[in-house]
C-alpha cells in the first residue's frame, strides 16, 4: 500500500469538519417497566407510589453511553516469530448507571427502583416476621427495555442530524447507591441505579422528534442550574431552624 502523503487544508476547511462538535448535556432516555407491568403496579401501589412514566424519565440527570470490547486468542505457530490475535466473542460491560433527580413530593426515583427490587424478590407478606423468607421471580417476568437517546439540540432545525440510539436488552435495577443525607448545605438529593442486561444495540430506525420537543428544555433540564432550588431550599431551612432558637 502506498503511503498517504499530508494533504494541505484551507482554514474554512478545516472550520467547518471541526467547529461542530457533539455536546454531553442533549439525551433522553425511555425506561420500560418490566414485562409482567400488573403485577408491578401492585408492588409500586404497596410502595406509595403514583408513577409519572414521562416524568420519571425527565429527571435522568446523568447516563452512561455504553462500551464493549473484543475477547481474542493468540496464536504463536502460524508464522515465525510472530505473534497473531483473533477475536472469538465481543464482550458487554455488566451494567449502566443511571442519576436520577429527587421531587420533593414522594421521591419517585427512590420509590420505583425499591419497588422493582422488591418486585423481584416477590416480597410479599410479614416483612417484619423473623422468619420471613422470599423466592426470586422468573427472569422473564422482571426484566424490562431501556433507551438512551443522544442528540443535538439543532435537532428539530436540521435533517442532517441523526440522533444516536441505545437500545438495552433485558435490563433490571442490580444497585441503589447509598444517599447521604446531612444537616450541612443542602443540596438536590439524586438516586443512582445501576441496571444489568444482556446486550445492547444501535438502532438504524428512522427518528422522529416527537411533537412539541424542544430540545433546549431538555437541554436545560439535563443539565439543571440548581443554584435557585438550592438558595430556596436554604432559605426554607434557616426559617425552619429559627423557629427552634
Amino acid at each position: 500500500m502506498a503511503s498517504v502523503a499530508p494533504q494541505p487544508q484551507s482554514v474554512s476547511q478545516i472550520k467547518s469538519k471541526l467547529l461542530n462538535p457533539a455536546t454531553t448535556s442533549h439525551f433522553s432516555i425511555y425506561l420500560g417497566l418490566p414485562r409482567d407491568e400488573a403485577g408491578f403496579r401492585q408492588y409500586m401501589a404497596e410502595n406509595g407510589l403514583a408513577l409519572n412514566q414521562d416524568r420519571l424519565q425527565l429527571m435522568c440527570s446523568e447516563a452512561t453511553l455504553p462500551g464493549s470490547s473484543l475477547a481474542t486468542t493468540e496464536l504463536t505457530n502460524d508464522r515465525s516469530g510472530v505473534t497473531e490475535r483473533h477475536a472469538y466473542r465481543r464482550i458487554y460491560q455488566d451494567r449502566i448507571d443511571l442519576t436520577f433527580y429527587c421531587d420533593a413530593e414522594q421521591y419517585m426515583p427512590i420509590r420505583f427502583f425499591e419497588s422493582w427490587i422488591k418486585f423481584i424478590m416477590n416480597e410479599t407478606g410479614d416483612l417484619k416476621n423473623e422468619n420471613y423468607a422470599y423466592r426470586v421471580k422468573f427472569p422473564e417476568e422482571y426484566k424490562g427495555d431501556l433507551e438512551v437517546t443522544k442528540f443535538e439540540k439543532n435537532i428539530n432545525q436540521s435533517t442532517s442530524v441523526k440522533p444516536l440510539t441505545y437500545k438495552f436488552v433485558n435490563i433490571f435495577p442490580v444497585a441503589i447507591s447509598a444517599i447521604p443525607v446531612s444537616y450541612d448545605v443542602s443540596s438536590i438529593l439524586k438516586c443512582s441505579v445501576s441496571l444489568n442486561y444482556t446486550r445492547y444495540f444501535i438502532s438504524n430506525e428512522n427518528y422522529d422528534a416527537p411533537p412539541g420537543l424542544n430540545p433546549f428544555n431538555q437541554a436545560a433540564r439535563n443539565s439543571f442550574n440548581l443554584n435557585q432550588a438550592i438558595n430556596a431550599g436554604l432559605a426554607i431551612g434557616a426559617g425552619v431552624s429559627g423557629l427552634f432558637r
